[in-house]
């Protein structure tokens, strides 16, 4: 492109050449993700792919959208952009996994004030490495370069997944009944949700983001940017040879909130608090914000990012499938019967 032409853009705070630099930057990386369905590179106005149906009676696409929240604001902070692609990619690609979705691809959206190139590519080859990481393709996306919309060294992140199931192979919750179990499988940390309520209790501990986490030998940015874990790769097996009845991704809400978007209205969930471990963010978080273990389990994941419910017979098969994937993971309550005297869906036993 001519510079003279673009000239008159780039004076009102728009670098057309630094967006095509990036683009040419990143056209290795997500070839990197690209998968046996894709038909295109990106630069096209729309991402191409030829899904794979054969041996689906009945293929349904299952499609999710989200972002990463102010977790990127900690991301500015600590000047550390390199994982919260993985958190993007992953917001998405789990919740379509709750219904039994493989990903087939994903598209991401990048907005800023002004486009830094460097910072870009940094968070583009986490999104890259958050699709490999789900067997996903990195489709296309968008860089939208705004003046006056965000600070200038500030950006926002979106991601959009579609995946396929077969719909008999669909997992929707509406087979789960008494004396079913529920599987926890561990977190990494915070994930990507609650960082409104993180970045209040961090600014007011007074910690550095080069201090050392307490019960830990990581950093505080190390530990509050700790990427969300992408479950496809340890469930795959699991997807394949057990009948899943129900599966949560435990994000903002909680056990409390997550846990009944599954469940038939007739039963509900026991969870027995302390049958799992929790990792010592979420200790820090508690004693610093003065928060209760209620309150904790409403707002965050205290240490399990995913859920299963199983029949019971199946549970240690199940267990030990996760276990050999290097997956911590518990049985850590069972499905109950409802009563008109249950106010909540979800009762935890402290």
């Amino acid at each position: 492109m001519s510079s003279s032409r673009s000239q008159v853009y780039t004076n009102a705070g728009v670098n057309i050449e630094a967006g095509n630099d990036l683009v040419s930057q990143i056209k290795s990386i997500v070839a990197t993700t690209h998968t046996k369905g894709v038909m295109c590179n990106i630069g096209s106005f729309g991402g191409l792919f030829r899904p794979e149906i054969a041996g689906m009676e009945d293929p349904i696409l299952v499609a999710s959208t989200d972002g990463v929240g102010t977790k990127l604001k900690l991301a500015f902070e600590f000047n550390k952009h390199d994982t919260v692609g993985i958190d993007l990619v992953a917001m998405s690609v789990n919740d379509i996994l709750v219904q039994g979705a493989k990903p087939l691809f994903f598209l991401d959206y990048y907005a800023c004030s002004k486009l830094d190139v460097a910072k870009a590519k940094n968070v583009i080859e986490g999104i890259a490495e958050g699709c490999r990481q789900s067997s996903c393709a990195l489709l296309g996306g968008e860089t939208a370069e705004m003046p006056g919309m965000y600070d200038e060294e500030d950006y926002d992140l979106a991601g959009f997944c579609v995946g396929i199931v077969d719909n008999k192979g669909l997992v929707d919750g509406s087979e789960i009944k008494s004396g079913d179990v529920i599987i926890g499988i561990q977190s990494s940390g915070v994930h990507s949700n609650g960082y409104s309520l993180v970045r209040k209790i961090f600014a007011q501990s007074g910690a550095k983001k080069d201090d050392i986490f307490p019960g830990t030998k990581k950093t505080f940015a190390e530990v509050l940017l700790e990427p969300t874990i992408i479950y496809v790769e340890c469930l795959k097996d699991i997807m394949e040879k057990i009948a899943i009845k129900g599966m949560v991704h435990v994000t903002g809400g909680g056990f409390y909130d997550n846990i009944p978007r599954v469940l038939p209205d007739d039963v509900k969930a026991v969870i027995n608090f302390g049958s799992w471990d929790i990792p010592p963010v979420f200790a820090w978080l508690k004693e610093q914000g003065n928060l209760s273990w209620p309150e904790m389990l409403q707002i965050f994941n205290s240490g399990i990012g995913y859920i299963l419910v199983i029949d019971k017979g199946q549970a240690q098969t199940v267990l030990d499938m996760l276990h050999k994937t290097n997956m911590k993971a518990w049985q850590i309550g069972s499905i109950a019967p409802k009563t008109s005297e249950d106010k909540e869906a979800v009762q935890v036993n402290f």
